[in-house]
């Protein structure tokens, strides 16, 4: 059985020593602020336009691991760069953001149909407000918090992916990824956590009434606005595994919070089904990129790649299950992802991880970075679960 005393050493130590640094060192643009992700192997620029996603999310990296892992000043010089060149170069003058800029900060792509290049950009403000002491950022987190709440629920601002006269339907990642974002906003403003709890308690509700389908067993990322199962679409049948256990283990997070069973119970609920239908046992494992609800052939084209981030995911969710239930399922299930990542995913000759490998195990790509990978998912596995095997001893 795996030892999490040495999981926990091996972790800080690529996390400090290996995963960080890259980043860092081929990462941060010396010139003009902020963080570039298109990088090779070996940590070449490959591309110099920059994922608006990732200096927010990297602003909530370096600030985490300055104030849970270690404060060391390289991680608050970071900081300083990208929170700077997020408010210089990143917001758009109605106040939504863009999706990708170039080097020096002009603008490129504006998405309108999401608003996660501004959730990211709360938990960077929140992270930071928190590692600095500087209450202004618990203010700009708050106020881009409640617009990005104002362009979810204002009909018209943002571009449906389907016409809502012939076929509207809701999404699991918009509530998902707003849990995660209100326990980080709270974290930083606790004296706005009346406020906070109240909607994730109506998040929360959400996700329980219209994703995590008891009759079906799976948590699907697409519905009717009235909760029916869309199953004569592609889209309706399709399923997430990585996403679905990420949103377990933030529930699972919240109910560890708040002592509530129900959370927790929640959580473990949709972790089983989606470790069940996403973990490939036909091919030596790994989560899967997509299935459908119905066992059908899935149309997407990358359906059955293994990609990094669902593997952090259900590490992190794994080992959290382990650490309610304290069932030994669990503990061989996190035995079975760090297994799969060490003989996968993370480069020892160059460092940080590989992103994308076909069902069968062999490297799709040997980038190590583009405008959605980046210093997040990586990162954020090895510090939660330091925290998580932390707690367990206590």
């Amino acid at each position: 059985m795996i030892q999490l005393d040495s999981v926990r050493k091996r972790y800080c130590d690529e996390l400090v020593g290996d995963v960080l640094p890259f980043w860092l060192r081929y990462g941060m643009d010396k010139v003009n602020g902020g963080i570039y992700t298109g990088l090779d192997r070996d940590g070449s620029l490959m591309e110099i336009d920059k994922s608006v996603w990732f200096q927010g999310r990297a602003l909530w990296t370096f600030c985490t691991a300055y104030e849970k892992i270690e404060k060391r000043p390289e991680y608050l010089e970071a900081a300083h760069s990208l929170v700077r060149f997020i408010e210089e170069h990143c917001f758009d003058e109605d106040g939504r953001m863009f999706f990708r800029v170039t080097a020096d900060g002009k603008p490129v792509i504006k998405r309108l149909r999401y608003f996660f290049s501004e959730t990211f950009a709360v938990i960077g403000f929140a992270a930071y407000a928190r590692v600095t002491g500087k209450s202004e950022y618990k203010q700009k987190a708050l106020r881009l918090f409640e617009f990005v709440e104002h362009l979810r629920t204002t009909p018209g601002i943002l571009i449906p992916k389907f016409n809502p006269e012939t076929e509207a339907s809701i999404g699991f990642g918009g509530p998902m990824i707003l849990l995660n974002v209100l326990s980080e906003l709270r974290s930083a403003c606790p004296e706005n956590s009346a406020e906070i709890n109240a909607y994730m308690t109506r998040l929360l509700k959400e996700v329980e009434t219209f994703f995590v389908r008891d009759d079906l067993k799976l948590v699907l990322e697409q519905c009717a606005p009235d909760g029916r199962f869309m199953s004569e679409h592609y889209e309706g049948r399709l399923l997430n595994p990585g996403h679905a256990i990420e949103g377990a283990w933030f529930i699972m997070n919240e109910g560890i919070n708040t002592a509530d069973e129900h959370l927790t119970g929640l959580g473990l609920k949709m972790l089983e089904w989606m470790w069940k239908i996403g973990w490939d046992e036909e091919y030596g494992g790994g989560i899967i990129q997509y299935r459908d609800a119905l066992g059908l052939p899935v149309s997407e084209y990358h359906q059955d790649m293994k990609f990094w981030w669902p593997q952090c995911e259900a590490a992190i969710a794994t080992l959290m299950a382990y650490k309610i239930t304290r069932e030994p399922k669990w503990l061989t299930r996190f035995e079975l992802v760090d297994d799969y990542i060490e003989a996968r995913f993370t480069d020892r000759e160059y460092g940080e991880w590989f992103g994308y490998f076909h069902r069968d195990g062999s490297l799709a790509t040997r980038i190590k970075g583009n405008l959605y990978k980046g210093p997040f998912h990586v990162p954020r596995m090895y510090m939660k679960c330091i925290e998580l095997i932390d707690s367990m001893k206590a």
